[in-house]
């Protein structure tokens, strides 16, 4: 069946899609989402999917833990996942995991299949009503973004232990992020925001705080209530919109690179150059890009003499410039490296995708 893409997040790896189907064959049968949070351990599961293009499969296994955490690594941020014994191999990903009932407690995601047997992971049903709710509303899950890294009381991860009864640690704090200017620190314990506990004992609790603050009000001061040796503060940060500071993407799959608009939160080291503009985000090897020389975090300037200042110029430009057959298929592109100007050749005649 063919599907529209109403919107996808990234962060929790879950996009939400809508059926093209035709009003005659509804309604469509379709399965319910079970409550997560009244799962308990050794409750049995079931994981459905097409592991390794073996379609219309389905494993036996248990719930292992309810409240695993796997965002040691700075991705999986938002949510605790649930770990099953059910095997979940490539293919299973996506497909349901199901309990006795055969309602939907999780969605399949990650399985370890190098390092150990059984080890399997599932996005929570009730994260994923959570954002499916978001994705119908906004076509994207809108956060707020302060720039604050946090760490556990007691991270068995890093055994690092805080002498400290509440709050969450701020391990670090992004340069030139709101936290930042504001003159949040790292090292400070953070006790509350808005009046509202921040508690981050274990790892496991990190997920909830850093939902909490993503949505806090974007561009409305939030009192965040701060500990520093023996001195409590209470400082205003201003939180801003968590996509305007990473900035959207842009994938020229034609000339094997992808780019993205300069942040200064993010990019400071580009901003210092060029307040306003572009940069190549990805080149993927081997490809035409990375032929031609072009290089991560290369500022590009020009694309055949018209001026590149936005995601949307290089978007228009890269359209016209795919759609016209007639053209040769080379592109000159003026390119900011360092602080000083490059003109580079870019031959994309040469299809990887095809040769792969």
């Amino acid at each position: 069946v063919s599907a529209t893409l109403i919107g996808r997040d990234k962060e929790t790896d879950l996009a939400l899609l809508k059926l093209d189907v035709k009003p005659e064959d509804l309604p469509l049968p379709y399965a319910e989402f079970a409550d997560s949070s009244q799962l308990e351990e050794g409750q049995f599961v079931m994981a459905l999917g097409a592991p390794f293009g073996f379609t219309r499969s389905i494993s036996l296994g248990i719930i292992s833990n309810t409240n695993r955490y796997l965002g040691f690594e700075s991705i999986y941020k938002y949510n605790v996942w649930l770990q099953t014994d059910a095997a979940i191999n490539p293919g299973n990903s996506g497909g349901p995991l199901v309990d006795t009932e055969g309602k939907i407690v999780g969605i399949n995601t990650l399985g370890l299949m190098i390092i150990g047997e059984n080890i399997g992971f599932a996005i929570p049903s009730n994260v994923v009503k959570d954002i499916v709710g978001r994705l119908k509303r906004d076509k994207e899950v809108i956060r707020a973004w302060l720039g604050l890294h946090l760490q556990p009381l007691n991270d068995f991860y890093s055994n690092t232990f805080i002498d400290a009864e509440r709050g969450v640690l701020i391990s670090d704090v992004d340069k030139n992020s709101p936290a930042r200017e504001a003159g949040i620190a790292s090292g400070d314990l953070l006790l509350s925001v808005n009046g509202i506990p921040t508690d981050g004992y274990y790892a496991e609790d990190l997920p909830g705080i850093r939902w909490f603050l993503a949505d806090l009000p974007v561009d409305k001061p939030a009192a965040l209530k701060i500990k520093r040796g023996n001195e409590l503060l209470t400082i205003n940060v201003t939180p801003v919109l968590k996509g305007k500071v990473e900035g959207e993407d842009f994938d020229c799959e034609r000339w094997d690179m992808t780019v993205k608009e300069i942040n200064k939160f993010k990019n400071p080291d580009l901003y210092f150059y060029r307040k306003q503009g572009v940069f190549v985000q990805g080149v993927k090897y081997p490809g035409n890009a990375a032929d031609a020389g072009i290089h991560t975090n290369d500022i590009i300037l020009s694309i055949d003499h018209k001026s590149i200042n936005t995601l949307d110029d290089i978007k228009k430009l890269y359209k016209e410039i795919i759609e016209d057959k007639k053209r040769e298929k080379k592109v000159l592109l003026e390119i900011l490296r360092s602080g000083y100007k490059r003109w580079i050749v870019l031959d994309y005649r040469k299809d990887y995708d095809e040769e792969e």
